[in-house]
């Protein structure tokens, strides 16, 4: 039989492995969160040939590159996409692609340390690029009633905080898209890492819960029931939070990065058709 202090050496050995494991995820989070790639493929690789590269001016000095391609139809609004954690503008071309064919106006908003931009990938740095996103667009005309966001995972989280900045300076969007969202990030990751107090230890936590009731535009929210990414239960969670109109679509057996397809694409577009009619 272990004696006292057999078991009291062991004890102590797992709270160490412990202490350090909550420490280094700790100081090491952001490597879990953010997941960007350097390469950068061309528009015409990803097949969106008319869509221009840009490079859009963060306030703190960054210079992004983005992809744009102004409506072609003048009646149709801009749509601004967030994308998530991984991945790169080329990634995202097949989603850029659908909303060009139905006339809309495009832009693939890339954010700080991907394809090939400078910059470490952080909450306070994604908020900012996304306003210089926002002001290109803006510039484009692309504002209140011509303006819809979509974001995508970690980019809903972007989206809504545009969404509720855009309210709150008397220029609502016209309606706004989200694909696979959470309540926080902390939420997330917490489903993740039950073991560790991630709730607590978060540095960024893309709040979507405490927004969505600031935001007055048509929202439309997609999940997979399936998500292991982003529990379905945190999307259901945030669209009983949000105001009306709403509308969701729940895909059943859906994951997280199989969502966009033809049934999907064609809901959103209607729901673009009736929410950005003029």
């Amino acid at each position: 039989m272990p004696t006292f202090s057999t078991i009291l050496q062991i004890i102590t050995t797992v709270a160490v492995f412990y202490l350090i494991l909550v420490g280094a995820m700790y100081v090491f989070q952001r490597n879990f969160l953010y997941h960007p790639e350097n390469f950068t493929p061309s528009p015409k690789q990803s097949g969106v040939s008319e869509m221009q590269e840009i490079h859009i001016q963060t306030e703190d000095g960054l210079s992004l590159l983005s992809w744009a391609k102004a409506p072609r139809d003048a009646n149709k609004p801009w749509i601004v996409i967030f994308h998530g954690n991984a991945g790169t503008l080329g990634s995202r071309g097949f989603k850029a692609r659908a909303f060009l064919d139905a006339g809309y106006g495009v832009m693939l908003a890339e954010y700080r340390g991907y394809s090939g931009n400078k910059g470490q990938p952080s909450e306070a740095g994604f908020m900012m690029d996304a306003r210089a996103a926002l002001a290109y667009v803006a510039d484009q005309g692309g504002t209140g009633a011509k303006l819809v966001l979509y974001g995508e995972s970690i980019g809903t989280g972007v989206a809504v905080t545009m969404a509720v900045e855009a309210a709150g300076q008397g220029q609502a969007v016209a309606s706004v898209i989200l694909e696979a969202p959470f309540t926080t990030a902390a939420d997330a990751g917490a489903s993740h890492y039950p073991f560790i107090p991630v709730r607590s230890l978060m540095k960024d936590r893309f709040d979507s819960l405490s927004k969505i009731q600031s935001i007055n535009a048509p929202l439309f929210l997609v999940h997979g029931t399936h998500d292991w990414v982003v529990p379905f239960a945190l999307g259901q969670k945030l669209f009983a939070q949000a105001l009306e109109p709403k509308q969701s679509l729940w895909v059943e057996n859906g994951g997280h990065s199989d969502l966009f397809v033809p049934d999907v694409t064609k809901a959103m577009i209607a729901f673009l058709e009736k929410s950005t009619a003029q």
